[in-house]
């Protein structure tokens, strides 16, 4: 679905979004808004992402996995799979 934006912009920044979309190849100035708008959108996730990796890395000390802690997670993934769903390997 789509929906129609008006949007009211000083001359000087009208033609600098058309001179915009002539160096981008856009076809229209709809086009090159989308973009600019997606592009927006991207950079927004991203930040998001990044700031969750930030604060795992500040959310204390790294803990040490070794092959007992593997194991243990291995025996639990094991008893969490149902009877049935073993016997159908």
């Amino acid at each position: 679905m789509r929906t129609t934006m008006n949007v009211s912009l000083p001359n000087d920044l009208k033609k600098w979004v058309d001179d915009q979309v002539k160096a981008g190849g856009y076809g229209t100035t709809s086009e090159y808004l989308r973009d600019m708008l997606r592009r927006a959108r991207e950079r927004e996730a991203r930040r998001a992402i990044d700031q969750k990796l930030i604060d795992a890395l500040e959310s204390g000390p790294t803990v040490i996995m070794d092959d007992k802690d593997w194991a243990s997670i291995r025996r639990a993934a094991k008893s969490a799979v149902s009877p049935r769903a073993r016997t159908k390997r």
